[in-house]
């Protein structure tokens, strides 16, 4: 198991047979230099968190990597459900995808999907995933109920029995696999975004921002 950050962990992680990896801000510095260099030598350079993932994984990296090696049939990455949180699910996705795409094209990484609110309406507790689903649950509810809405600014803000039963466990948690449906393409977006060309993003940018919706961003 690979944990990083947060408590009570990894008494939750050994109830399934799964890899956990949860990550934390500080390991950003070096998955942007995997992202954008990974002619690295990944046995000298490589960061000590993401190190201790590689090992915990068992199947070794670059040219060491053995498939048959590795001890865990899903690898779930779990990061805080905001905007920074997804950002760190770009960096990490872009490691697996850069340094062991096996395990991607494999079915084996999976993103968690934790809850962003939970919404306390008289004795019924309810979770959701981003503000879309709020807005459901709220408007579902009777009128005469006055609704207490939290909204977690992490995951160190819920019990470890909270992400058990919300995000971890399997008769409850939602989660998405990560799929490569265009090799080609997938690479093309990862050159654009994750790449050492800053023109590359800003095109981008430009090109997709009259798209974008006030919701959309956080800001």
């Amino acid at each position: 198991m690979a944990v990083s950050g947060g408590t009570g962990l990894p008494a939750i992680n050994e109830r399934e047979g799964f890899a956990l990896v949860v990550a934390s801000r500080n390991a950003w510095e070096y998955l942007l230099t995997a992202a954008k260099g990974h002619h690295v030598d990944l046995r000298l350079e490589i960061d000590r968190e993401l190190q201790d993932i590689v090992s915990a994984l068992g199947c070794g990296i670059g040219k060491d990597f053995d498939i048959s090696k590795l001890r865990y049939g899903r690898i779930f990455l779990l990061m805080d459900a905001d905007s920074d949180g997804h950002h760190i699910a770009t960096l990490l996705l872009t490691f697996f995808y850069r340094m062991l795409p096996e395990l991607v094209k494999g079915g084996h990484v999976y993103l968690a999907q934790p809850p962003l609110y939970r919404i306390d309406a008289g004795k019924d507790t309810y979770w959701a995933l981003d503000d879309r689903e709020r807005d459901e649950i709220l408007a579902k509810l009777p009128k005469n109920v006055k609704p207490e809405i939290s909204r977690f600014k992490g995951l160190g803000e819920m019990t470890a029995e909270e992400l058990w039963s919300t995000t971890l466990d399997p008769q409850h948690r939602r989660a998405l696999r990560v799929t490569i449906d265009g090799e080609l393409e997938t690479d093309r977006v990862l050159n654009e975004l994750m790449g050492r060309d800053p023109q590359a993003r800003y095109q981008y940018i430009m090109e997709h921002a009259p798209r974008a919706s006030a919701d959309e961003l956080d800001v």
